[in-house]
């Protein structure tokens, strides 16, 4: 059985004096949560809240790492640096990093390596936008993703590896794919994971849904039988909109 997992990603927002109201008042919320809880914050959160956390169920990720272990590379973060202060998931590929800072399955696979190599857990994003998807090309764009962002992995790397689709129209816009075509492209993805990599890798691969979950419509998605957790944005950065989530 894959563990349902619910992670927030804060994006940028939160200062340290937020981060620190926010898991006060969450950490109550979801400690009895029959998920795994992750919450994905800003790098200047990171430090503060793996203090905060200390203790409780709720598990840390960024939301971004560079393939390099060091150099020339203004405004990124390696690996290491996150290892360091006991960061365990990190997001990577997410849509809006491809999209506003030319993220591609290329530099996507090579942050995947690195964060597989100093054993963080990456939550590797797909999806098609809005344009993909009326031209009747989601399921392409989902194998091409799938296949060049998981190029050379090994079966054990899956054991940490976390697949979440994005449909990139709606990501922030309100709207929301049915629980059906949700599923349906979630099913898609797993019988990727299966032909092209190994059944064992397709069954035990959690794919998450990230196109706004929220509380309305958690519950409906968690009940299909393909998805194994959701990607929250808006809804991770209200404790009591968050917990409902959690608690689907």
């Amino acid at each position: 059985m894959r563990k349902p997992i619910i992670a927030g990603n804060w994006k940028m927002n939160k200062t340290q004096k937020e981060t620190k109201d926010f898991l006060t008042e969450l950490k109550p919320m979801v400690q009895d949560a029959a998920c795994d809880v992750v919450v994905c914050v800003p790098f200047t959160d990171l430090t503060l809240a793996k203090k905060m956390l200390k203790g409780s169920n709720i598990k840390l990720g960024a939301q971004n790492v560079h393939f390099a272990e060091s150099g020339a590379y203004t405004g990124e973060i390696s690996a290491a640096m996150l290892k360091e202060i006991k960061v365990e998931y990190v997001i990577i590929g997410h849509s809006e990093r491809r999209q506003y800072f030319g993220e591609t399955n290329e530099t996507v696979n090579k942050r995947a390596a690195a964060a597989l190599e100093a054993k963080l857990k990456p939550i590797i994003c797909v999806g098609e936008t809005l344009a993909e998807r009326e031209e009747g090309r989601t399921e392409e764009v989902l194998f091409t993703q799938l296949v060049e962002s998981l190029k050379g992995f090994r079966s054990k790397d899956f054991d940490r590896i976390i697949v979440a689709y994005e449909p990139v129209w709606a990501i922030g816009t309100g709207r929301t794919a049915s629980p059906e075509d949700a599923n349906k492209s979630i099913g898609f993805i797993r019988k990727v994971l299966y032909t092209k990599f190994s059944a064992v890798i397709g069954e035990k691969t959690r794919i998450l849904y990230g196109g706004s979950m929220n509380a309305s419509n958690a519950s409906a998605l968690m009940a299909q039988e393909e998805i194994d957790g959701g990607l929250i944005g808006g809804a991770s950065l209200s404790a009591e909109e968050f917990s409902k989530v959690v608690h689907y």
